[in-house]
């Protein structure tokens, strides 16, 4: 179905893909195009980001078949030099020969997905070509098990320069369907008529669906691009590029962003390696889940609060399981991401970087995803501390740590340190000169 906006005229016109899709039968595991009237029924160029700006086009693609339709339908959207919104409602699975992260389609199963499903390598292809700060990425996937452990093992990124809003969630038990809760949640908030800026519309569609639904561990993102300014996380409703009015998207030059937050329940799928008999749980009292608390203390900006408490339940399971144990492990991790979320990128990279060296103590190798996930998460928080004498100071040990996990992304370390010249080129031409003698 193709509907289109008023025509006015725009030298970028924008486009708004729906991509909704899941399994017939019983690999469903969530009703992904239940979302798709909600949707619709929202005006094409809010859809579009383009509301009171530019003509609008809304493409909808509800539980298609073949994968190679869908690419070009994709690659058709990613061509427009206008801004795109790509929502994407449905599930991701791992195929069993090259274990490759793959979104399911109406005709998949576990036997064919190399052949229909859509491989999630794909899409991430036809949007690093776009130009930085026009495209956002909105998601309302659930997970099974092997595609979630790539999930919270940060191989779900699309680059630099690309927005990603929404939820990841492991998949329900057996003979429950999930639903795009957090979708539909943005649906309901554009269709009263509300028109907050991207990143206060998510935060209001996440607070709604943690109230409806019980807590399922799910990722939370929203991620603007690393070259942003410090005041651009909330965007201006209407602007074609997202960033705030006044603000022209430059070249993104920094290292790309990483999921987040991991304020997560830790997993429960075996015990910890480096003891016999620990076994993950909760360092809260018994029967009660901390995490829910903590992540809504955060959301509602009492930063200190919610750090206490993780503080907290981080020393409880380093009495109960001692250092190093993938408890205590956990709670370091969240404490690095609510850090994150009281946007003190500087404490935010120096926990990440004590996770990294934590999980290389547990003989992790360089490439685990987990150690890779945590390099990338500290990398990514060294870009966005502002003061410069900060930045300078915690570098050495990023440095250190960047050689020993290079990571996926091709010329990080050089990124690193092409912006450490720079700071040292900006302090060493900004300090006082000596006096005259």
């Amino acid at each position: 179905m193709l509907i289109t906006g008023e025509n006015r005229e725009s030298p970028a016109p924008g486009t708004a893909l729906l991509l909704a899709a899941a399994p017939a039968g019983k690999g469903r595991l969530i009703d992904a195009a239940s979302v798709l009237p909600a949707l619709a029924a929202v005006p094409a160029d809010v859809l579009a980001g383009t509301a009171g700006t530019a003509a609008a086009t809304v493409i909808e693609l509800a539980d298609p078949l073949d994968p190679q339709t869908v690419l070009t339908r994709i690659r058709a959207a990613a061509a427009s030099p206008g801004p795109l919104h790509l929502y994407l409602a449905g599930q991701l699975h791992v195929d069993r020969k090259q274990r490759q992260l793959h979104l399911a389609l109406a005709r998949t199963s576990p036997a064919t997905m190399r052949y229909t499903a859509l491989p999630w390598h794909w899409l991430v292809g036809e949007l690093k070509i776009r130009r930085p700060g026009t495209t956002t990425v909105v998601l309302d996937l659930v997970a099974d098990t092997e595609a979630w452990q790539q999930v919270t093992g940060g191989r779900l990124l699309f680059g630099d320069g690309t927005r990603m809003y929404g939820r990841i969630a492991p998949a329900p038990g057996r003979r429950t369907v999930a639903a795009p809760v957090h979708l539909k949640a943005v649906a309901a908030i554009w269709r009263s008529g509300a028109r907050p800026p991207l990143q206060h519309l998510h935060e209001q569609a996440a607070a709604q669906t943690a109230s409806e639904d019980a807590p399922d561990g799910a990722l939370l993102f929203g991620i603007t691009p690393s070259n942003a300014p410090s005041n651009a996380s909330a965007h201006a409703a209407g602007s074609p590029s997202g960033h705030p009015a006044g603000h022209t998207a430059g070249p993104v030059h920094g290292y790309a962003a990483v999921p987040g937050p991991r304020i997560a329940p830790p997993p429960t799928g075996g015990p910890d390696p480096a003891s016999a008999d620990a076994h993950p749980a909760s360092p809260a009292a018994p029967g009660a889940d901390p995490h829910p608390a903590i992540l809504a203390a955060a959301r509602a900006g009492r930063h200190d609060e919610a750090a206490a408490a993780a503080a907290s339940c981080e020393n409880e399971a380093l009495r109960a399981h001692g250092p190093g144990s993938v408890q205590v492990l956990h709670w370091l991790e969240v404490r690095a991401d609510l850090a994150r979320l009281a946007r003190d990128p500087a404490r935010s990279c120096e926990l990440w970087m004590t996770a990294a060296d934590v999980r290389l103590g547990r003989q992790q190798t360089p490439d685990d995803p987990d150690v890779e996930a945590a390099v990338d998460r500290a990398h990514h928080q060294w870009e966005q501390i502002r003061d410069a004498a900060r930045a300078r100071q915690l570098a050495p040990a990023l440095v250190a740590l960047r050689r020993r996990v290079p990571g996926r992304q091709r010329g990080a370390l050089q990124l690193l340190q092409r912006r450490l010249e720079q700071l040292h080129d900006h302090h060493a031409g900004t300090a006082p000169s000596a006096p005259a003698r």
